[in-house]
């Protein structure tokens, strides 16, 4: 116990102070972050035919396969998002949440772009029992962009 005590008291009176804004500012960060991939999700879902929770659920594997590249590139765009964000913490979450508001909608975008230059029918390979050649094709392409807007933003 003498130990812990004598350990205690080597920690300066600023700590807790610092722990307690750090811990607040992951907190705030982790809730931007679950919106922002929670949005990125609904993004993919509401430009995608067919109600992509649905077939994910239903366990259909093309759906699962972009799904997850899909959420993935999000976590890149948001992850770099929020590491380059500068200033005070007010400033950090609005730089990370533009920035990521407008890397979704970017990767979105270029996937749909993609999907329709290929001629790739995405509605039929998401909902197809087996796998499709053409799901690696639009996750290699989610995946993809979201490196590249995730290096814009640096």
């Amino acid at each position: 116990m003498e130990v812990f005590v004598t350990f205690l008291a080597q920690i300066g009176p600023g700590f807790g102070e610092v722990i307690g804004r750090g811990v607040g500012a992951i907190l705030l960060y982790a809730v931007l972050g679950v919106l922002l991939v929670l949005l990125g999700f609904y993004a993919v879902d509401i430009t995608t035919p067919g109600k992509l929770n649905r077939l994910v659920r239903d366990g259909l594997p093309n759906a699962v396969v972009v799904t997850a590249a899909g959420m993935v590139s999000m976590a890149f765009i948001i992850v770099v998002a929020i590491y380059t964000s500068t200033g005070g913490l007010l400033e950090g979450l609005l730089s990370s949440l533009i920035f990521g508001l407008v890397g979704i909608v970017a990767q979105v975008g270029g996937v749909r772009l993609l999907e329709w230059v290929t001629g790739i029918d995405i509605g039929a390979v998401l909902a197809a029992d087996s796998i499709r050649p053409q799901a690696f094709v639009v996750s290699a392409a989610h995946l993809a962009l979201g490196l590249v807007v995730a290096v814009a933003i640096l």
